[in-house]
Order: structure tokens, then sequence, then C-alpha cells
């Protein structure tokens, strides 16, 4: 993998553009990546933007038409090191410094552990733990460089819970959770901040794209606007918050409730929404 500090940044048009600041988004092209994608160009940044089908150049095109900044789209699969090599690389293109960048591109797959494919169970770690581990240390050596810069990763109040009928999504969140607060830790003396956004169930393409749309019943509930999610994130974001769970009142009970509930007990509940023909 290139190395940020053997890669000069090169000069674009883009980095004539006085008053500013550039954000990537991944997993923009719909869900709370594309509202979180809104919500910087609303707040005068330029944008990256990354997804890995074929709905990124459409989103940003429209995000293009409702804003004043450039979008740049980025189809890459991060699931693979060479997508988020080529990623990086149209960062360091641009010649601006990053100034925030959210790392939100993730995946599910319902069912019992037992009967899921292999491949889609490790697809998940791909996307939500690797390929995140694996641009936060080339954006965040670039930060703390600068002492300048901003974080944001969707993490998930099912990073508090185990997952049954989610086990690998589940423990995918909670790498993510833990990893996010160990380096607010390590970089609590810099001027580089990480936010953890946690939403609940929120109405994206998620649940289609697990199986769990129509015999759950998590996916047959009523569930979360993505815009509303992303406009929480941001402004933790901005605030330099730790954290921010996103979404109603009934999101931030269940995260509250995870707190003082043992593991065993939300297994079981967790059981209760997510099991297929729970939504019968």
């Amino acid at each position: 993998m290139t190395d940020s500090a053997d890669t000069a940044p090169t000069t674009s048009p883009n980095a004539a553009l006085e008053g500013r600041p550039l954000a990537v988004v991944t997993g923009a092209s719909s869900g709370i990546g594309l509202e979180l994608a809104r919500q910087f160009l609303e707040n005068g940044f330029d944008l990256v933007v990354s997804a890995e089908d074929d709905e990124l150049a459409a989103a940003a095109a429209t995000l293009r038409a409702e804003g004043e900044g450039s979008v740049e789209p980025v189809r890459v699969d991060l699931r693979r090191a060479e997508g988020v090599e080529e990623l990086y690389a149209a960062i360091r293109r641009d010649g601006r410094p990053l100034a925030a960048i959210a790392l939100n591109a993730g995946v599910g797959q319902g069912g019992a552990f037992v009967d899921n494919d292999l491949d889609d169970e490790l697809s998940i770690i791909d996307l939500n733990i690797t390929s995140t581990v694996r641009l936060a240390k080339l954006v965040l050596r670039d930060m703390v460089a600068a002492d300048a810069g901003r974080v944001l990763v969707t993490s998930s109040i099912a990073s508090t819970m185990p997952g049954s009928f989610q086990a690998v999504y589940n423990a995918s969140k909670s790498f993510l959770q833990s990893f996010t607060e160990a380096l607010q830790n390590e970089l609590k003396d810099t001027n580089v901040t990480l936010t953890s956004l946690m939403p609940g169930p929120t109405e994206t393409e998620f649940f289609e794209r697990a199986d769990m749309a129509e015999d759950t019943k998590v996916g047959t509930s009523k569930k979360d606007d993505p815009a509303q999610v992303a406009r929480q994130g941001f402004e933790a974001l901005m605030a330099g918050k730790d954290r921010v769970v996103g979404g109603g009142v009934a999101t931030k009970a269940q995260e509250a409730a995870a707190k003082v509930l043992p593991d065993k007990l939300k297994a079981a509940m967790h059981r209760q929404m997510a099991e297929p023909g729970s939504g019968d």
C-alpha cells in the first residue's frame, strides 16, 4: 500500500478553490452516506464521494445540481486494498489538505451464521473493518502531520449488543466502536478529532441488501430518517464530539437500555428483531 509520506500531493484545478475545504464520504451513493454528502455540501465543503455500485454517478450528479461545491465521484470497491489506494490517490490529487472524512461504507447480512454463505460474511469484515482501518491509516497520518482534521466513523447501536442472526455485522460495528474510541484517546493531544455516529434502524437500502427487509421484525418496522441521522452526525463531527446516537427517541431509548442490560438478554432481544420469520 502506498504510504502517505512517500506520495507528494499534486496540484489540481480544485486546489485553487479558496475558502472551500475538502471532505470525503464513503458509501455515498444512497442512504446515510448520500445524506452526509449533502450536509457537507450545504455547509461549504467540496467533496470526493465513493461507492462501488453504479448508483454513484447519479448520486454525484444530483449533489452537483443541488449544491455549489464540486463533487468528484470515485467508484471503487473498498473491500480491495487497490480500491482504498485508488480513493486515497484521488484525495491526494486534489492538492488540498483533507479537512474531514466520513468513513461510512458498510454492508450487513441477516440470517443464521451456520446457514449464511462464508463469502458474504467475509465481505462484511472486508468492507466494514478492513477498509476502514486501511483508509484511516492513510488519512490520519496526513491529518496528524497537519495537526488538523475531522473523522466521522459510522458505527451503530448494534455495536452495543450481541447480534443474534446478524452475528458478523454486529461484531464488525463493535470493532469500529472500540477502534474509534481507542484512536480518540491516542490523538487527544492533537487537533484531530474522531466522532462515532451510532444510528439505529434507518430507512435505507441496508435491510434489502442484507436479505432482512420482508421477513424480520426490524426489517418491516418503522425506521429513522437518514437525513436526520446524517444531520446529527455532521453536527457532532463539527462540534468535535466523541459520539452521537443518530435517530429519534426510540433509537436513543434502545441505546440507553443497552448500557444496563446484560449481554445474554440483549442477544435474546436482538433475536426477536432479526430472526427470519420474526416479521410475521
